[in-house]
């Protein structure tokens, strides 16, 4: 028989890519694709020949999900973000790494610095922006690994302090919103200044924070912190200053994360490692095919006409 046919036995690459396209692009149970079937397209196909198309897509997917891998290490920067996961009542996490033309996930039994070395590893000579959390810190720590935590963050932790009751908290808490007020009225008139006057007025900028947090410091618990997180750290909040290119939040992989929740919310999660390589590799796909502008539904329809086919696999890296 030919190959397209062996393969795909029953159901061709469109329809096989339509069902794919449901599962991860829409959120659709089994239950829901076969009744859509059954009452528009007409066919009746059972739940176990539905997990066995999706496994087939799954695999359409493996190269274009290998290369992101290998190209992940070499990176000049990087955002990373990482969100709870079920799997059969146990505890996974989906990690988020996204880079500037694509986006990699990875749902993983740990929240620690193991999964950032094995993706990553121990060489990793970028820049990664993410949240102030252990298992980043650590990374950086165990590997000298150049890191910018997100402000946005550092902004909420900061008007929690101007919240407080005690007096002199909020206060120091309200300084700093004002003197991150005041570095950022300068990060965005940057087209309006010379590349020296912006290099000075942010590094002044700077400066303004640093004596604010690390000085006359209130004796609460939460402003004892807030400083010795930056007499540890503080290097690595204003990267984006001294680095081209480092964006100062890590918006970008929370916006890439957020279509993942939104599955988690729904499909209650995975079953099986089976179906968390599925839904590694097509929310790759998807996030990656969103970036950059290209239609989701193509890129899964020529996969499973490669892979039926045996011939080359489409890519989403390069032009």
């Amino acid at each position: 028989m030919p190959a397209h046919i062996e393969k795909g036995q029953l159901t061709g690459p469109r329809l096989t890519a339509t069902i794919a396209y449901m599962k991860g692009g829409c959120h659709c149970s089994f239950s829901t694709i076969r009744k859509f079937l059954r009452d528009v397209v007409g066919i009746t196909i059972s739940r176990g020949q539905l997990n066995k198309l999706i496994q087939k897509a799954s695999a359409a997917f493996e190269q274009a999900y290998n290369e992101f891998l290998e190209y992940l290490p070499n990176e000049a920067k990087l955002n990373v973000d990482e969100t709870g996961h079920k799997e059969n009542k146990k505890r996974f996490w989906i990690w988020c790494f996204r880079g500037d033309t694509y986006t990699l996930f990875k749902i993983a039994d740990t929240r620690g610095s193991k999964v950032l070395i094995d993706v990553l590893g121990e060489d990793f000579a970028g820049v990664i922006g993410c949240d102030y959390f252990s298992a980043d810190r650590k990374y950086m720590k165990d590997f000298d690994i150049l890191i910018q935590f997100c402000i946005a963050h550092l902004i909420r932790d900061i008007k929690y302090l101007a919240g407080l009751t005690d007096k002199a908290t909020a206060d120091y808490g309200q300084k700093l919103l004002d003197a991150t007020r005041d570095m950022f009225s300068i990060f965005h008139k940057a087209e309006e200044l010379t590349a020296n006057d912006f290099a000075e007025a942010m590094e002044e900028s700077r400066k303004a924070f640093l004596s604010i947090v690390l000085n006359d410091v209130p004796e609460s618990r939460q402003a004892q912190n807030l400083a010795n997180r930056f007499r540890t750290h503080g290097d690595a909040y204003f990267r984006f200053i001294t680095t081209p290119g480092i964006e100062p939040t890590n918006n970008l992989a929370e916006q890439a994360i957020r279509f993942v929740v939104i599955d988690r919310y729904i499909t209650q999660g995975t079953r099986s490692e089976n179906g968390r390589t599925w839904c590694e590799r097509i929310w790759a796909v998807l996030a990656t095919c969103g970036s950059r502008g290209r239609n989701a539904f193509d890129f899964i329809f020529q996969s499973i006409q490669a892979y039926f086919s045996d011939q080359p696999f489409p890519s989403l890296l390069g032009p």
